[in-house]
């Protein structure tokens, strides 16, 4: 059997947390990323697994930061010269977040894609706020394009959101702070039939909309949206297009969601290309 040589494909970065059902973090990233033809590569930052004997709340083991700057010396040595594209996802402590500063400082990016995943809800001091802080300061800056959620575009903007206009509101203020394009998610969150997400880049501003399957989130759509919109990057997109592309593949994905014991479904990575071959 012979082979033709085929093109090198993009080489994209995700910094994330392992999930381990799969359904969120560098799981949900590196399927998102093959399903979209880019190379993917993972540097761990923590180990999330859901307690099903406390209604499936979150247990959280970092990874020791000098781990965490192994894995990225060892990638960014490998790639040097082809790696311009990162995805950051769950950090989830100071330490972490320094430790990943300090290796983005290392080389220049093209795409930096940050998906902010922001911990404190206003009531828990300490290890929430602090981290929640420092990601503002020290990663939010370094963004070239930025995907917060409902809450985390409350958090970042500092406005309550309860409409499209509002949440337009919240892109053109986070674009300010961070100077990075910006997808602010409505999702479900939002009343109305469609679930709704803003673009805005500092030029232009658009309404990216689509029925809403469901009155539920889904597990991760999030961590899929940002690293579509990655991988599109990675190849080349505009940071608009990437936006359209990564709302269709998430809102396909949902569609083909995953169920389970959990008391919440998945999103499927494949299910745009299913649907085509359907």
């Amino acid at each position: 059997m012979s082979f033709e040589t085929a093109p090198r494909p993009a080489i994209t970065l995700t910094i994330a947390g392992s999930e381990a059902t799969g359904g969120a973090g560098a799981q949900a990233d590196l399927k998102t990323f093959q399903e979209l033809g880019v190379y993917g590569i993972t540097a761990l930052t923590c180990i999330v697994s859901f307690d099903p004997k406390d209604n499936w709340n979150h247990r959280f083991v970092p990874v020791d930061a000098g781990v965490i700057a192994d894995q990225l010396e060892a990638i960014q040595t490998c790639y040097a010269g082809s790696l311009d594209t990162v995805k950051i996802g769950m950090l989830g402590s100071p330490t972490t977040i320094s430790t990943v500063r300090s290796a983005l400082q290392n080389q220049d990016w093209k795409n930096v894609v940050l998906d902010p995943v922001l911990i404190c809800k206003g009531q828990e001091p300490g290890h929430a706020l602090d981290t929640d802080q420092a990601l503002k300061a020290e990663i939010l800056p370094l963004a070239t394009f930025v995907t917060p959620n409902h809450f985390e575009a409350e958090s970042l903007s500092g406005i309550t959101i309860t409409s499209v206009e509002d949440l337009t509101e919240a892109a053109r203020i986070i674009h300010e702070i961070s100077g990075a394009a910006v997808l602010a998610k409505g999702g479900v969150r939002i009343a109305g039939p469609d679930a709704v997400d803003v673009y805005y880049d500092g030029t232009v501003t658009e309404i990216l909309s689509a029925p809403k399957v469901g009155e539920v989130a889904v597990s991760g759509a999030g961590c899929s949206l940002a690293a579509a919109i990655t991988a599109e990057l990675a190849k080349g997109t505009t940071p608009l297009e990437a936006a359209r592309t990564a709302k269709a593949f998430v809102t396909a994905g949902i569609a083909a969601r995953v169920s389970s014991n959990a008391p919440f479904d998945a999103l499927w990575q494949g299910g745009a290309r299913a649907a085509v071959s359907a």
